[in-house]
């Protein structure tokens, strides 16, 4: 199991999430839902090391994490992808997928081996056909995307985080994607998915979390609710949604 527990965290008098609980269980796709400014990127960026909260903490089968630290997230198997497509545009796409992989001042990796790392990370979102040696930059947003994706998926992570990343694909390149995460939760791994769009909420989620105005306000499991369900949720008290009161 997965825990964050009490978590919190203040920029100046911003309080960006107030004192979060939540629990992630392997083999599921856990779903992040919330409007602008509930929290969500805030939580991702503490769950990838990128800012450490004020307090709380996060713990894998009762050991604790460390938080404020992306290497060493890493090298326990959380990987993250963010909306922003982060590549180095003027390196090679095999360059990109193997970034951190290799060590700097370790032997090179074999050529063969490289390419069957980035080839096997882009296969599994049905991107096996994108050329390797062509600079990432020069490739279409979506597929520089893939890229980014195939990059997380590369050092087989035991816990994948996915920030609004599919925003930029098509409808296509958006299912394969799906497709491997229901694969990697299938496969007892967990899946994180931060997404605005229902119909992704509605399809993927074995469970839903929402957050509101910093605040854990409702964690449900596949079949225990409805899209109206979840905008209530998300919506501030006292705010009508799609003609209702919240």
């Amino acid at each position: 199991m997965l825990e964050i527990r009490n978590l919190s965290k203040s920029f100046g008098e911003t309080r960006a999430l107030k004192d979060i609980s939540v629990n992630f269980a392997p083999g599921t796709v856990h779903c992040i839902l919330g409007e602008n400014g509930s929290g969500k990127s805030t939580l991702v960026k503490i769950l990838s090391g990128i800012v450490r909260p004020n307090t709380g903490s996060l713990t894998l089968d009762g050991r604790a994490l460390p938080t404020g630290r992306p290497r060493a997230l890493l090298d326990i198997g959380l990987a993250t992808v963010f909306q922003e497509v982060l590549i180095a545009p003027n390196r090679p796409v095999i360059d990109n997928i193997l970034l951190g992989l290799e060590k700097p001042f370790a032997a090179p990796m074999p050529r063969a081996r490289r390419l069957e790392i980035a080839g096997e990370a882009l296969a599994k979102i049905g991107a096996g056909k994108l050329p390797l040696d062509i600079e990432a930059g020069r490739l279409p947003l979506a597929h520089q995307q893939l890229v980014v994706i195939a990059r997380a998926l590369a050092r087989d992570p035991g816990i994948l985080v996915l920030d609004e990343a599919t925003a930029a694909l098509d409808h296509d390149d958006r299912d394969a994607v799906f497709e491997c995460m229901e694969a990697m939760a299938a496969a007892g791994r967990y899946v994180l998915f931060i997404s605005h769009r229902m119909e992704e909420v509605m399809r993927l989620s074995d469970r839903v979390s929402v957050l509101r105005n910093g605040e854990h306000v409702a964690s449900f499991a596949r079949g225990e609710f409805s899209p109206a369900d979840l905008l209530e949720k998300m919506a501030a008290p006292g705010h009508a949604r799609n003609g209702g009161a919240a």
